[in-house]
C-alpha cells in the first residue's frame, strides 16, 4: 500500500459515522420544536445527556424504561433546562429520541467508509441502543434499554484523554503486541507513540514562539499546563523504550543468525524481520524525539524566564530625545566623541553564550599535524560565504567519491546477484588505475562504506521509498548508506529493480588484503579485513 497512514482507514470512519448518523437523524426531525428545543445544539445537548442516563443505568446494571427515561428528563427540565412540557410531553420526548433518533424506528442504520487496501467502500452497521423485556415488580412487562459497544465508544470518545494518558496506552499496546510477537500491530502502535511525541515537541516550539513574540500573551496557566505535559512525557519514557530497542535488536539478531545459517527464512519470519527492523527505527526516533522534548522543556523554561525578566526590566528604561539630550550636548562639548562607545553599545548585538557540547568528547578526534612554513605567505579570505561554499563543495566532492565506490560494489554483485570481497579485490588486481580509484578512493571511505554495510545487513529499497514519502528529509552533505543506494537503484539503469541488498560475514574465509591504497593525508597503506558476501535481490 502506497500511504501507510490509510491502514484500517473504515475502523477511523466507523467513529466518525457514529457522529455523522445522530447528527443527520436529528436534524432531519421537526419533532423537537413541538417540546421547545428549537436550536441545533439544544438537540444535540439533550440527546447525549438521555444517553449518559442510560450509560449509567447500563453500567449499574438497573432497569432503563422509558418511564425511567421520561421521569429523568422531567427532572433536568424542571432544575436547569425551564422549557414550558409537561411531565407526560417529557416521557413523549424520552420516546422520540430513543426510538426515533437513537434506533431510527428499528431500521437498520449503516455507515460507509472507504477501504484503501480492497479499493471499495466497507459498509459498517451502527447501533447505540439495544434493549430487553424486563419485568416490574415481577408482574407488569416492560422495555429496558441499554448501551452498546457502539455506544459506549460514542460517548467514551467525547471525554478527551490528556496527552500523557494517550502515549501510556498506545505504550501498553506496543508491549503487549511487542511481548505477543504481533510485529505488524506493534508497528502501528510505536508510529502512534512517536507521532504523539512529535505533537508534544511541537506545542513546546509554538510555545516558545509565543513567548518569543509577546511573553504577556502566553499566560501562567499555559506554561504550566504544557510544563506538566513535558514532566509527565519525560518521567520514565526514555528508560523504556531503551529497553524495547534492546529486546527488538536481540530478536533481529537471533533472526539474522538463523538466515545466515539457514540461508533462507520462511516467509513468516521475512516479514517479521522486515517489521523488527521498522520497529527499531521508530524506537530510534522515538527515543530522539524524548531527547528533543526534555532539551526543550530546559530551553522553555529558560526562555520564559529571561522575557519576563526583560519585560519588568522595560519600566526601568528612560527615553531621551535623540536632538536635545545627545546632538547639543555633543556640539556643547566635541571632547564627549571619546566616549561614544559607550552609547552606541546597547544597540549591537550582544556575542552568543558558548556552550561546550559534551558529545564532541566522545567523537573521534583526527591528529593535529604541523606543517613547517618557511619563508611562505598565504593569502587569506575571511568572506564567510565564499569559505561555506567552499567548505560544501569539498563536501560534495566527498560524497561522489562514496558514490562511485558503491556503484561499483552494486555493479559488480548486480552481474551475477552476489559478490565477495575477495573476488572484488581480484577485479580490482586487474583493473586499471582509474577504476582502482573509483573503487577505493581512500582508505577511510571505503572502511567506512564495509562497515555501515555490515552494520545494517538488509537494506530494503521498497521500504525507504515509503519512508521518503512519509518524511520530508533535508538535504544532507553527510555519508548516507541508505540515501545513496536508493539513489543508485533508482538513477543507473544497471540497478534497476533491485528491492533487496544482504551482506554477510564470510568466517571460513581467508583474510582480504588490498595493497597499495591511498589514506587521505596521501600516505600509501594497505587494507586487510574480513571476506565479506554482497548480495542483490532483484523484483522478478
Amino acid at each position: 500500500m502506497q500511504y501507510d497512514f490509510l491502514k484500517n482507514f473504515p475502523k477511523r470512519m466507523k467513529n466518525v459515522g457514529l457522529y455523522s448518523l445522530l447528527v443527520q437523524n436529528s436534524f432531519q426531525k421537526t419533532t423537537w420544536k413541538q417540546y421547545g428545543f428549537i436550536k441545533s445544539h439544544e438537540q444535540i445537548n439533550m440527546i447525549f445527556a438521555v444517553l449518559l442516563y442510560i450509560m449509567e443505568q447500563s453500567l449499574k446494571e438497573e432497569n432503563c424504561t422509558l418511564d425511567d427515561i421520561g421521569a429523568y428528563i422531567d427532572t433536568l427540565n424542571m432544575q436547569y433546562l425551564r422549557k414550558n412540557i409537561s411531565y407526560e410531553e417529557c416521557k413523549e420526548l424520552g420516546d422520540f429520541i430513543v426510538n426515533t433518533i437513537l434506533c431510527n424506528e428499528g431500521r437498520p442504520m449503516y455507515f460507509e467508509g472507504f477501504d484503501f487496501e480492497q479499493g471499495a467502500y466497507q459498509r459498517m452497521n451502527v447501533s447505540y441502543v439495544a434493549n430487553r423485556v424486563v419485568y416490574i415488580d415481577g408482574e407488569i412487562k416492560r422495555t429496558s434499554y441499554y448501551l452498546t459497544d457502539d455506544g459506549y465508544s460514542l460517548l467514551l470518545s467525547t471525554l478527551e484523554v490528556e496527552s500523557n494518558m494517550k502515549l501510556t496506552i498506545h505504550e501498553m499496546i506496543f508491549q503487549m503486541h511487542l511481548e505477543k510477537q504481533s510485529y505488524d500491530k506493534a508497528v502501528d502502535e510505536i508510529k502512534n507513540v512517536f507521532n504523539l511525541l512529535r505533537i508534544q515537541l511541537q506545542k513546546i516550539q509554538e510555545a516558545m514562539s509565543r513567548i518569543r513574540r509577546n511573553a504577556l500573551n502566553y499566560s501562567v496557566k499555559d506554561y504550566e499546563k504544557i510544563l506538566v505535559e513535558n514532566l509527565n512525557t519525560i518521567s520514565d519514557t526514555k528508560e523504556k523504550f531503551q529497553n524495547y530497542r534492546e529486546m527488538v535488536k536481540k530478536r533481529v539478531h537471533e533472526l539474522e543468525e538463523e538466515n545466515i545459517n539457514v540461508q533462507k527464512l520462511s516467509r513468516k519470519d521475512e516479514e517479521n524481520l522486515n517489521h523488527l527492523r521498522i520497529i527499531e527505527t521508530y524506537l530510534n526516533r522515538t527515543i530522539d524525539e524524548h531527547q528533543k522534548i526534555l532539551n526543550h522543556h530546559f530551553d522553555l523554561k529558560a526562555l520564559y524566564t529571561h522575557e519576563l525578566e526583560q519585560l519588568s526590566q522595560m519600566a526601568l528604561i528612560q527615553r531621551f530625545q535623540l536632538r536635545t539630550d545627545f546632538y547639543e550636548k555633543v556640539l556643547e562639548n566635541p571632547g564627549a566623541l571619546e566616549q561614544m562607545d559607550y552609547f552606541f553599545r546597547p544597540l549591537f548585538n550582544q556575542d552568543g553564550e558558548k556552550i561546550y557540547n559534551l558529545n564532541k568528547a566522545f567523537q573521534y578526534q583526527k591528529m593535529a599535524q604541523r606543517k613547517q612554513e618557511e619563508d611562505e605567505t598565504e593569502e587569506l579570505d575571511f568572506d564567510e560565504e565564499t569559505w561555506q561554499r567552499e567548505q560544501e563543495e569539498r563536501k560534495r566532492e566527498k560524497l561522489k567519491k562514496y558514490e562511485g565506490s558503491l556503484s561499483c560494489i552494486l555493479k559488480w554483485a548486480g552481474e551475477k546477484g552476489e559478490v565477495s570481497l575477495g573476488e572484488m579485490k581480484e577485479i580490482f588486481d586487474a583493473g586499471e588505475e582509474e577504476e582502482k580509484l573509483k573503487f577505493i578512493p581512500t582508505v577511510e571511505i571505503f572502511k567506512e562504506i564495509m562497515v555501515e554495510l555490515m552494520k545494517t545487513r538488509r537494506i530494503d529499497l521498497p521500504a525507504l521509498r515509503e519512508e521518503r514519502k512519509q518524511f520530508i528529509q533535508e538535504e544532507s552533505l553527510e555519508f548516507r548508506l541508505g540515501d545513496m543506494v536508493l539513489k543508485l537503484a533508482d538513477e543507473i539503469p544497471e540497478n534497476f529493480g533491485i528491492e533487496h541488498i544482504e551482506t554477510y560475514r564470510l568466517e571460513r574465509e581467508e583474510p582480504v588484503v588490498f595493497e597499495g591504497v591511498f589514506s587521505e593525508d596521501g600516505s600509501v597503506k594497505r587494507i586487510r579485513c574480513s571476506d565479506v558476501l554482497i548480495r542483490v535481490r532483484k523484483k522478478v
